[in-house]
């Protein structure tokens, strides 16, 4: 079984920053790609960004120039680098692993931008 611990949530000012890390463990025997998705209460998740083993990236357009992905395969740790932070990003981030012949999820993180 996998699992995947995130941290890094947190409260902060619209401009601000933070910084979401996700670790996974366990039995993993091939990560095809890690990322991140958001979930706002009463919405759907959604897609933010996700780098896959080659090395690509994508992104929500949302994010686009002020969200950052990247990973350290040694520790199978996926990272966020969240910059320019506004209100509509407040939401649940989850971290996603998506493995050989299953997707894992995290408990989540909050992050709260306030105005």
């Amino acid at each position: 079984q996998v699992q995947l611990v995130e941290s890094g949530g947190g409260l902060v000012q619209a401009g601000g920053s933070l910084r979401l890390s996700c670790a996974a463990s366990g039995s993993i025997f091939s990560i095809n790609a890690m990322g991140w998705y958001r979930q706002a209460p009463g919405k759907q998740r959604e897609l933010v960004a996700t780098i896959r083993t080659g090395g690509s990236t994508n992104y929500a357009d949302s994010v686009k120039g002020r969200f950052t992905i990247s990973r350290d395969s040694a520790k199978n740790t996926v990272y966020l680098q969240m910059n320019s932070l506004k209100s509509e990003d407040t939401a649940v981030y989850y971290c996603k692993l998506v493995g050989l012949m299953n997707n894992y999820w995290g408990q989540g993180t909050q992050v709260t931008v306030s105005s």
